[in-house]
């Protein structure tokens, strides 16, 4: 547990010459998901909040919707060549009368580039999303938009140290930080912030903007979706995939959200000028 950073010795040339150091790298290990015992998927994502992560994974998935639908979720026998736990395998029981995941099992590994690798079929790739929201009554000031890459910014600690890892941040319509994930992979940071949310009952996040430090994809509008996100916030661009998904969703997606400036995709009504 706490395996978030790793030190390596690099070689370090600059004007001045050469000189070998260490460095900090980010830590980036396998996480097995099984379902009463049996595997489900496997991730590669960065050591911590590994909980709050296959909360948000299935939540995603389409597979549970509160967190009473999880019965039990434990560490169990991952363990390295010395005997210890490596804490890289979960397993869920979920809840009498939840329905064990078919649709949704994977078939391989789940890179930390890759939060849709792996799906059994085309079909599961759109998961059915069982909020609307059209019915979000969310605004949010353009300047409180601008002021959210600076805030999660300033609270990325392992990114300071590594320079490699993406983040995921819950905002309030007026900007105040719920909660921020750091990871190796996009789609997992907003799995374990969206697995937060949904810990502690605030699923679907109706009022809630969910902002990602790097570009938006087709997958992390679905996440969003799925979680009754109203507002998707990324420093980077969308993909037309991406864009579609929000617009059908009635999801309001912003791009290159940088210093003063934004591209607004799709609901852009949710944005208020001075």
């Amino acid at each position: 547990m706490g395996r978030v950073t790793a030190r390596r010795s690099v070689l370090r040339i600059g004007p001045g010459g050469t000189v070998r150091r260490p460095d900090s790298l980010a830590v980036e290990e396998p996480l097995e998901i099984r379902m009463a015992g049996r595997s489900l998927t496997v991730t590669m994502r960065t050591p911590g909040h590994d909980i709050d992560l296959v909360h948000g994974f299935l939540l995603a998935e389409g597979i549970i919707r509160t967190a009473q639908d999880v019965a039990v979720i434990r560490y169990c026998d991952g363990v390295d060549e010395e005997g210890a736990n490596t804490y890289n395998v979960l397993d869920v029981a979920l809840a009498p009368g939840v329905p064990e995941p078919v649709a949704a099992q994977r078939n391989f590994l789940t890179t930390s580039a890759c939060g849709v690798c792996g799906k059994a079929s085309l079909e599961a790739v759109r998961v059915h999303a069982p909020y609307d929201l059209s019915a979000s009554p969310l605004t949010v000031p353009a300047a409180v938009l601008t002021s959210l890459p600076d805030t999660m910014r300033a609270r990325q600690r392992v990114f300071d140290s590594t320079g490699g890892l993406h983040a995921a941040g819950l905002f309030t319509a007026d900007g105040a930080l719920l909660a921020l994930r750091e990871d190796v992979g996009r789609h997992n940071a907003v799995d374990k912030v969206l697995g937060w949310a949904l810990t502690q009952d605030r699923v679907p996040l109706t009022e809630a903007i969910l902002a990602v430090s790097g570009r938006a994809s087709f997958e992390l509008v679905q996440k969003a979706v799925v979680a009754g996100v109203p507002m998707l916030t990324a420093v980077s661009a969308p993909s037309s995939l991406a864009v579609d998904l929000a617009a059908e969703s009635s999801l309001t997606l912003v791009g290159f959200l940088r210093g003063d400036t934004m591209n607004v995709y799709t609901g852009d009504r949710r944005i208020t000028l001075a």
